[in-house]
């Protein structure tokens, strides 16, 4: 790869990193917003729950916006409204500024996420240097949100508005960078019969009650009917939006897209193994903290060598891609996760870090091998004028994977009472059986031909 093709790269990464640092600071450091600003418990939840809502509601939309109104252009805006909002948080004296800040970041990041995957896969020539480029920037997403408990721990040592401040200037510069250096690779396609507004709005709407209803899961103690209610009226319009991506002209989603059993796959997959993460994650720093006692500096240390998966998969797994192709390569990555959960169900109060380090080194070995050819997987045999669209569906399986995981899981702690070792291996089984289930239907995709290395050669560079 040219100079020139690394810094594209590099920009790129930097975007899909502050994505990652941004979400896991901000968990390290919600204890503190907490204590500082008053804020009830609802309130704190709320923090979290609004960028779910954000990033999961526009997600869809975000995807089709960056195919039909330019990758580069959206991507363009929407780094400038997530740096403008990421400031504005780090300013917020109320639980309320705090709210909105955090929506419509994630507001943002749903339009970030598969513009600048798009921008990545139409970039770079289809073959083994389209493969070797989504395996570094997936490497460096799942790097980011590792690494991003260490500094939100440190940061918020500090004062807990680092934690807003300093995405501020890693997004000025990679604004600066996408500016001088990222081109879209064609034009915004032009649109007959207009734009599909009557479609963006009922899946946005659908999105955003569906994660709705999944996040008052949380709370089994909330009213079961208004649960209800809104997964009730999320489906409705869910229907609603199919009938109408049928009948127009310019549908917003071409539903064909959805009989690709590979797209099917790969989003049913990143879904369970996001979920398996989140409840993981959710579960482990339960016990390191409220159990353990451990400091979030601690924990956040104890579970950075997840993040050697941003070193293995732009070195091991574009190899054995090449050798073995995407499917195989998943299929193993989820053992190997189902494998980690299981090793931590024998927690005990006096458990050593080097009883829990083998899950921790299996779970930077399975984001290796997963996460990254999930992005290869996600587009692969989807027309290029389509890529933002099967990128909005991964992250989209992604996000409520997010929100399905640390709901099942605080929803089975909640039943179990106070916080202890029984009631967290009770939890530990959602991320364990949503991990097994992933393996069962990743071992569906072994039978089918898979992108192994392309046809392309390695001297494909930058279009």
């Amino acid at each position: 790869m040219t100079g020139r093709a690394w810094a594209v790269l590099a920009v790129l990464c930097g975007a899909i990193f502050l994505e990652g640092v941004d979400v896991a600071m901000l968990n390290v450091a919600l204890p503190s917003i907490r204590a500082d600003l008053g804020l009830s418990t609802g309130t704190a939840g709320g923090v979290v729950s609004a960028y779910v809502l954000g990033y999961g509601g526009f997600m869809l939309f975000g995807g089709r916006a960056a195919d039909l109104l330019g990758r580069r252009r959206m991507f363009v805006f929407w780094m400038t409204v997530f740096l403008v909002f990421s400031g504005l948080g780090g300013f917020a004296t109320t639980g309320w500024m705090l709210l909105i800040a955090r929506f419509v970041t994630g507001v943002a990041a749903a339009f970030l996420a598969p513009a600048g995957l798009s921008l990545v896969t139409t970039s770079f020539a289809e073959g083994p240097v389209r493969d070797k480029a989504l395996l570094v920037y997936s490497g460096i997403a799942a790097g980011g949100f590792s690494l991003g408990m260490v500094a939100g721990g440190l940061l918020t040592a500090l004062g807990w508005r680092w934690v807003f401040f300093a995405p501020v200037a890693l997004s000025a510069v990679i604004l600066v960078g996408v500016l001088a250096l990222v081109r879209d690779s064609e034009v915004p396609q032009r649109v007959r019969g207009g734009f599909d507004v009557l479609g963006a709005l009922t899946v946005t709407g659908a999105m955003l009650l569906l994660v709705y209803g999944v996040v008052r899961l949380e709370h089994p103690g909330e009213s079961a009917v208004l649960t209800a209610a809104v997964f009730a009226v999320g489906l409705l319009l869910l229907a609603l939006f199919v009938v109408i991506e049928r009948r127009s002209e310019a549908p917003l989603v071409r539903l064909g897209i959805l009989r690709s059993a590979n797209v099917l796959r790969t989003t049913i997959v990143g879904l369970l193994f996001q979920g398996s993460f989140a409840g993981f994650q959710f579960v482990g720093t339960l016990y390191l903290q409220e159990v353990r006692g451990w400091s979030a500096v601690q924990t956040g240390l104890a579970m950075v060598v997840i993040g050697i998966d941003a070193i293995l998969a732009p070195t091991l797994t574009p190899r054995l891609v090449r050798r073995f192709g995407t499917a195989r390569v998943i299929f193993v990555g989820m053992l190997l996760a189902s494998v980690a959960y299981l090793l931590f169900l024998p927690m005990n109060i006096d458990w050593a870090y080097a009883a829990m380090l083998p899950t921790m080194l299996l779970l930077g070995l399975a984001f290796a091998l997963v996460y990254g050819p999930l992005t290869i997987a996600g587009t692969d045999g989807v027309a290029e004028q389509e890529h933002g669209l099967a990128g909005g569906l991964l992250y989209t399986g992604f996000q409520f994977g997010f929100a399905l995981g640390i709901s099942a899981v605080t929803a089975v702690t909640v039943a179990s009472g106070p916080i202890a070792i029984g009631g967290l291996r009770t939890a530990l089984v959602v991320p364990v059986t949503a991990a097994l289930v992933a393996v069962v239907v990743a071992a569906s995709g072994l039978s089918s031909r898979t992108s192994c290395a392309g046809n392309l050669e390695e001297g494909s560079l930058v279009r």
